[in-house]
């Protein structure tokens, strides 16, 4: 049975299926699984939920927003939001706007990678035969109101590519043209007008750029482009701040530092290990809609300390609560009190532990920036040879560590791919490796790139690791993949040649992806051939290897393989057979053995990225949920 996320009890209108059906309100206890919401019949003299009234899938979901109250409405139907699905609105109304607010942000959270998500929507009450708002008297007509984004995030833009070269391989999803993917999406936060605070300092890189302080508050003027935000700060200077260094002032777990956002499980011990502080402690992420309070004692006997993880729960009325009695209304309120009173923890919480020492990577190195002055760059060291030539470690501006590939002559279809970076520098997520910027202007041409200190994932599987790897970290590795790369998925985005090797992990232990859709831009016909040495037929499913027909499912057969690499510690698949070999024996059901490491459950992953045909092969939000499940239980 899945876990409560959510539950409330709420007045929910009917539906009115039919349009001779009766108006009524009624109140129901609603709650919010990892698969459905589901509302059941309430005893509120006992307390207790009676018989299930109703569902709807999570998948299914196309729209969750506000409704504008009706005049006239009471007060317990002030705050009234609506849930959009096959059958039309689920019309729920919340007792205050903070409860509302909670609902929204996290149905918005879990269906944000939806098919078919809605671009317009109604704001106000489909009654009696009629659209409120607009008058239209058809219920499935199109909503009068575009949304800011696509159900809460961004939408895609129409803007196209000015040209487009052939390119070798030309996959038969490849159009003629190919549009601007859309903005990183971003959840429900600061929107035109409102106060952030930096939770980081950054120094302006252009003219166009302001300076953050961290902890001060900056008036937010303009959301255009999704990663540069233009601002205002306490003296009225104006400017251009990444977007990822800001927060909402007085609403989110983001302004607090001991919460440490998309930290799992292992790097949490280790910043609480590196504190080496009795009562150290942290709250994190651990499961949608699920925190954590990770806490290190030096008592228990343990010569070095160990670390105790302790799950946020909540009540009917939504309360949050580590032990049963002590209830609070939010979680910084919760912690505040457990600051003084261990209440059955381990410890009291003494000291925070943050992981906010290195800021996030931003968009580009400033707004509008992506040509960089090679003049600005020094090199370091050579890290390796890529694809496409030397890759260094280097410095921008003297401060900024980054990693500069330098393109070798030929190697590279230059022109399309420098039309491609300009796209390319928009996607942003924690599980990517950051593009920077590009240096045109003279030859060979310069990707440069975030740096991750511990280098590539298969090299670090092999050789980089002074202790063996545990059943979580080995996982989470995956996690952070599938995360990257349901991102990817989300923007239309086909990697083509996922592996560890193409794969970078940072000074923490995260996993980010690297080189996504770079291989469209090689020119080498040795690499483009099924028979050639250097095409990735090892991480390649049937329908590449024998049609050249790649796709995000075809990505998912890769990811199956990346976790083959990472139980077996970086072995290379099928190494008893050559690639001729391969594409005979997979073409005839032939499949990778489940690695000693692996359990049945982390082989059913695998072997479900391995199905011979695509469609049958799960998505890569599919993939994520399914590896949380199992992080979650593993912990």
């Amino acid at each position: 049975m899945s876990e409560n996320i959510l539950e409330e009890i709420f007045i929910k209108r009917s539906q009115q299926k039919k349009k001779t059906s009766p108006l009524n309100y009624k109140e129901r206890l609603f709650i919010l699984t990892q698969d459905k919401i589901s509302y059941y019949d309430y005893d509120p003299d006992k307390g207790k939920r009676k018989g299930l009234r109703g569902s709807v899938d999570l998948e299914k979901i196309k729209c969750v927003e506000t409704v504008l109250a009706e005049p006239n409405s009471p007060p317990e139907r002030m705050f009234a939001f609506q849930i959009i699905y096959d059958e039309g609105p689920l019309y729920i109304f919340a007792k205050t706007e903070d409860i509302r607010a909670r609902w929204i942000k996290q149905l918005k959270g879990m269906v944000r990678y939806n098919k078919d998500l809605m671009q317009k929507y109604h704001p106000c009450f489909w009654a009696d035969g009629i659209w409120l708002c607009c008058q239209q008297e058809v219920k499935q007509a199109m909503g009068c109101k575009p949304l800011d984004s696509k159900n809460g995030f961004a939408a895609k833009t129409s803007k196209q590519r000015s040209s487009w070269k052939p390119l070798p391989p030309t996959p038969t999803e490849d159009k003629p043209t190919r549009p601007l993917p859309p903005e990183p999406p971003t959840p429900p936060g600061p929107s035109v007008g409102m106060t952030v605070i930096a939770e980081y300092d950054y120094t302006a890189m252009t003219a166009h750029d302001l300076d953050l302080r961290k902890d001060e508050e900056y008036i937010i003027l303009e959301m255009s482009d999704t990663n540069w935000w233009r601002a205002r700060d306490k003296y009225g200077k104006e400017g251009y701040i990444p977007s990822n260094y800001v927060v909402e002032a007085g609403n989110g777990l983001e302004r607090y530092d001991w919460y440490c956002k998309n930290t799992n499980r292992s790097l949490a011990e280790k910043l609480l290990k590196n504190e080496n502080k009795d009562g150290g402690f942290l709250v994190r992420d651990s499961k949608v809609g699920k925190y954590t309070v990770s806490v290190f004692s030096k008592g228990g006997g343990e010569p070095t300390g160990s670390c105790k993880h302790y799950n946020i729960w909540t009540n009917a009325q939504g309360l949050y609560y580590l032990a049963e009695k002590h209830n609070f209304p939010t979680i910084p309120e919760l912690i505040t009190y457990h600051q003084h009173n261990a209440a059955g923890m381990v410890s009291r919480l003494k000291y925070i532990v943050s992981n906010r020492a290195r800021p996030p990577s931003t968009a580009g190195l400033g707004y509008g920036v992506w040509e960089i002055d090679p003049l600005h760059l020094t090199f370091i060291k050579e890290l390796g040879i890529g694809q496409f030539g030397v890759v260094k470690h280097g410095k921008l501006h003297g401060q900024h560590d980054v990693a500069i590939k330098m393109i070798r002559e030929g190697s590279m279809s230059e022109d399309d791919f420098i039309e491609e970076a300009k796209i390319m520098m928009k996607l942003r997520h924690e599980n990517l490796v950051q593009l920077y910027g590009v240096c045109t202007k003279q030859r060979p041409l310069y990707i440069v790139t975030e740096f991750l200190s511990n280098g590539c994932l298969l090299t670090y599987l092999r050789d980089g690791l002074k202790q063996p790897l545990t059943q979580v970290q080995l996982l989470e590795m995956c996690k952070d993949v599938s995360e990257g790369m349901a991102y990817l998925e989300y923007q239309q985005y086909i990697h083509r040649d996922l592996a560890a090797r193409n794969c970078l992990v940072d000074s923490n232990g995260t996993v980010k992806v690297t080189d996504f859709g770079l291989s469209r831009y090689v020119l080498d016909d040795e690499y483009t051939s099924s028979v050639g040495s250097k095409f990735p037929v090892r991480w390649s499913p049937p329908e590449v290897l024998l049609y050249c027909k790649f796709s995000s499912k075809s990505d998912i057969w890769a990811y199956g393989v990346l976790m083959w690499e990472v139980y077996t510690l970086g072995r290379l698949p099928y190494d008893r057979l050559n690639n001729t070999e391969i594409v005979d024996q997979v073409a005839r059901g032939y499949r990778l053995y489940r690695p000693q490491l692996a359990c049945e459950r982390v082989y059913s992953i695998m072997s479900s990225c391995w199905m011979d045909k695509a469609e049958e092969r799960p998505t890569f939000q599919e993939l994520v949920l399914t590896v949380q499940d199992l992080l979650y239980d593993l912990q």
